[in-house]
């Protein structure tokens, strides 16, 4: 009751901005503040997770039926979801390299993490309380990326310390006004992380990753008009497959 109550008041200081690009810098505050919320409860994690008809499946069908919504190899060269045959979450998905033609360049930034970040566009240090870094494009600035971080307790390692991936990813649909189109999970050099692509009902589509490493928690989200997005799918999965809070 008192983290619903601690949301819904961060929410409803909100809810005078009409502008939709701040809508989104303090919709990302606000999930930050949520998921620390969540974690400070010290939540029960299981294996598998519960879906619509109430049967529960193990991690490798529940990202199976995941990645099927996704579509699979989203393009060659680029981002490759694993097959039915071979996702669990205990496999290793290789961390994405790909430039994508010039479209994405490598980013090593000196506090410990790594990207490829869209080439041409803007590039912001962080806002306090906002992100750490942020990109955005040049020719329309709805069209944007940005990196979080919020300090966990250290005995927290992992993000499923938040629940399965299709609970959080429902849960933080149904706190966003949004459709949750897929909720993936995936383990890339030993860190777990979890993606989610969300269609807003105000007109944006974004997706999100979220994981655990070195105390903190980090999340990048991607967002961009709903009619652009197939436009940006291939792009924003890429660079949310390149992230790494780490250099080695």
């Amino acid at each position: 009751f008192i983290i619903i109550l601690h949301y819904h008041m961060l929410l409803a200081a909100n809810l005078s901005l009409t502008h939709k690009s701040y809508q989104l810098e303090t919709n990302t505050i606000i999930m930050g503040r949520f998921i620390n919320l969540i974690l400070a409860a010290a939540p029960l994690t299981v294996s598998g997770f519960s879906v619509p008809n109430g049967e529960v499946v193990s991690r490798r069908e529940s990202f199976a039926k995941a990645a099927s919504v996704i579509g699979g190899t989203i393009a060659a060269g680029g981002l490759v979801m694993p097959s039915a045959a071979s996702a669990t979450v205990t496999d290793e998905t290789p961390i994405v390299t790909t430039r994508q033609g010039g479209l994405l360049e490598k980013y090593q930034d000196s506090r410990g993490w790594k990207i490829m970040a869209p080439s041409g566009w803007n590039g912001f240090d962080g806002e306090v309380g906002a992100y750490d870094k942020k990109w955005q494009d040049l020719v329309d600035p709805f069209d944007n990326i940005k990196l979080s971080s919020t300090p966990v307790k250290s005995t927290t390692t992992s993000i499923d310390i938040l629940g399965p991936v299709e609970e959080v990813g429902a849960s933080l649909a149904g706190k966003r006004d949004a459709k949750l189109i897929a909720a993936l999970e995936r383990q890339t050099e030993g860190i777990l992380f979890y993606t989610f692509d969300f269609a807003l009902n105000d007109g944006t589509h974004q997706l999100l990753l979220l994981c655990v490493h070195k105390g903190k928690i980090w999340s990048l989200d991607a967002s961009t008009r709903e009619k652009r997005y197939s436009k940006r799918k291939e792009l924003y999965y890429n660079v949310l497959g390149s992230f790494m809070p780490k250099l080695s």
